[in-house]
């Protein structure tokens, strides 16, 4: 009996039954979740009736449905709503007319820096890398999907540079900025030098200025030490005024070289950079590729020797630069720091005799000679000594650079592995010689330092014609082969601090610093990480030389020696 309406008088259905009780809604609802039924929505409008819902469409054979022409609307509309929801947002190719400068007032220069290797700060992906100029963070791509569009919606960070284009964008619009005021951004990120400008480099005195008005000489900037790297940092220093090698870097095209050439290429750039914002760099880039090739033999938080690193690296930026193993002079690493040596070799026998205290050359005996090719020379120093003085105090003993030299006149011999040995330097000499002074020992049981100072003359140059054959083609002329001094890597003993009050129980710890030479000045400056500072010529040999570099002097034609 179904329910009375309003509009019937109470006594007109006063002799009808009372209407059924009705059901709870409880009861629908467990029922809609049955796997008969599937989910239904638990309504009540349907009564106390048993009976089951008419089918709403039956599909054919051919998965179509049964359903009327309302409900086929209905889809309709429901497809082109979700195509509406699916469509990217709109991008704009150029800045709205008179808004070509919106935004550019947020990019904060004090926070850039170019300096750290390209990752994603979410992703940690290298492809695709954008900055933000607002914040200085990596982020990827710059479509509706990508990181840097999040970032630009969900911190209102709007401008962002394509680290391998230097294409300035901004977000979420999508349009490029070409406004010239950005052109300082992209400078720094990416310095390029002109041919002129390289030659230019070291003729004239340059001084510039940090965004924070600190003056600095560009090519002699402080490099950042992250943890113990500072015996890679002594190692860029010195190669970075290397000049045929860093004309090379600066002024070539390494965008299809390996990675280690081309974050080398960068590095050396920004060292000279006239209009950085900052007065330092950061290797961070190169030591991580550096890092990656050598199996972490070399990293930023392990302290390294910087004559095995500086081996290490010579021999793989002349493979990255197309050199090979078999053919002498193929790369630029090659032609910059390869000469050749003599090494005569004899075997010990039992009837050989002395030289006073040493093992001489037998001219019976059979000697061997060949040629062998270096990009380094190692010196040996003489034996520390092992006692105190009358005051008690250690002697620190000093030698000549020229005595250890000594070592490559032909006439010294060498005794290692039951062989005699001796050296001569052979024309032609390297436009520049590497020194290393041998000042470290290792046994089973212990390493050991020799302090002994080795001094040279810095200003008045080394003359290395008694160390090379005499050769018709290369004649001295009687005035020598002279070399002027461009790098000196000095190591520092430092105390290593420990937890309690009293440091001097701390082990002994290295540091490393480089002194250079200011071609355009002809005055010295001391790097050690990031302090930068003048010295004077005459107390360059007072620290424990470690690494050398020298450069030849280019001959005047008519008058005699010069420098280049």
């Amino acid at each position: 009996m179904s329910k009375r309406h309003a509009s019937e008088a109470l006594d007109d259905v006063a002799d009808r039954d009372s209407p059924a009780s009705k059901r709870s809604r409880i009861d629908d609802y467990t029922k809609s979740l049955t796997p008969a039924s599937g989910y239904g929505n638990g309504d009540d409008s349907r009564g106390d009736s048993n009976e089951e819902e008419p089918a709403r469409g039956s599909a054919g054979e051919d998965g179509s449905s049964g359903s009327d022409d309302s409900d086929d609307d209905d889809d309709d509309d429901d497809d082109a709503m979700d195509v509406e929801e699916e469509k990217a947002p709109i991008r704009q190719a150029a800045p709205t007319t008179g808004y070509g400068d919106l935004y550019l007032d947020t990019i904060d220069r004090n926070v850039l820096d170019f300096d750290f290797e390209k990752l994603c700060s979410v992703s940690l992906s290298n492809i695709n890398v954008y900055a933000c100029l607002v914040c200085g963070k990596y982020f990827q791509g710059r479509g509706p999907k990508s990181h840097a569009y999040f970032h630009a919606l969900d911190e209102s960070h709007h401008v962002f540079i394509n680290m391998s284009t230097q294409k300035v964008y901004v977000l979420p619009e999508g349009y490029e900025v070409t406004s010239k005021s950005l052109d300082d951004i992209k400078y720094v990120s990416d310095p390029r030098y002109t041919r002129p400008e390289v030659m230019d480099l070291d003729r004239r005195p340059r001084t510039s200025w940090t965004l924070a008005g600190k003056e600095y000489t560009p090519g002699f900037v402080g490099m950042n030490n992250i943890k113990e790297n500072d015996y890679l940092n002594v190692i860029v220093q010195a190669l970075a005024h290397v000049t045929p090698l860093r004309n090379f870097f600066l002024l070539e095209d390494f965008s299809s070289a390996p990675e280690l050439v081309k974050r080398t290429s960068i590095l050396f750039r920004k060292i000279w950079n006239p209009r950085a914002f900052k007065s330092h760099v950061s290797p961070h880039e190169l030591l991580q590729e550096i890092a990656l090739l050598s199996n972490k033999r070399f990293t930023l938080t392990t302290q390294s020797d910087p004559v095995d690193f500086l081996s290490w690296y010579l021999n793989h930026l002349h493979l990255g630069l197309g050199g090979t193993k078999t053919k002498p002079g193929s790369s630029m690493v090659q032609r910059v720091f390869q000469g050749k040596l003599r090494l005569e070799t004899q075997a010990i026998t039992t009837s050989t005799t002395l030289a006073g205290d040493r093992l001489r050359f037998e001219p019976s005996a059979t000697v061997s000679s060949s040629l062998v090719r270096f990009l380094l020379l190692t010196l040996d120093l003489p034996p520390a000594p092992l006692f105190q003085d009358e005051q008690e105090r250690n002697i620190i003993p000093q030698v000549p650079l020229t005595t250890l030299l000594a070592k490559y006149n032909g006439r010294a011999a060498q005794e290692l592995n039951a062989q005699r040995r001796r050296h001569r330097l052979v024309h032609p000499l390297p436009p520049f010689l590497v020194f290393h002074v041998k000042r470290f020992s290792h046994n089973k049981f212990v390493a050991e330092r020799n302090p002994t100072i080795v001094t040279f003359d810095a200003r008045g140059g080394l003359d290395v014609a008694p160390y090379v054959e005499p050769d018709p083609a290369h004649p001295s002329g009687g005035e020598g082969v002279w070399y002027d001094l461009v790098a000196n890597v000095v190591h520092e003993a430092v105390r290593a601090r420990d937890d309690v009050a009293d440091s001097s129980s701390g082990e002994e710890k290295k540091t490393w610093k480089v002194q250079l030479r200011d071609k355009a000045t002809d005055e010295w400056v001391v790097a050690q990480d990031l302090f930068v500072d003048k010295i004077r010529s005459e107390l360059l040999y007072l620290g424990e030389t470690y690494l050398q570099i020298w450069e030849r002097r280019r001959e005047v034609p008519g008058k005699g020696k010069g420098r280049g």
